[in-house]
């Protein structure tokens, strides 16, 4: 999927999913996960149930 794809499917506006890949900001809202998520057609849970998050994967 594109970023464009994102945008147009999630609403959220492409400078911030083009910031959010290229590790723009230090954060992001949940609300804008949440809204990716949508449009990707999962859940939150799903999202955060990655390996990613696993503690030991997450930098001190």
């Amino acid at each position: 999927m594109t970023q464009y794809q994102l945008y147009m499917k999630s609403g959220v506006p492409k400078s911030t999913i083009g910031n959010i890949i290229n590790c723009s900001y230090d954060s992001v809202k949940l609300r804008i996960i949440h809204e990716m998520c949508q449009g990707l057609g999962i859940g939150l849970d799903a999202f955060f149930d990655s390996p990613l998050f696993q503690e030991e994967s997450l930098d001190p």
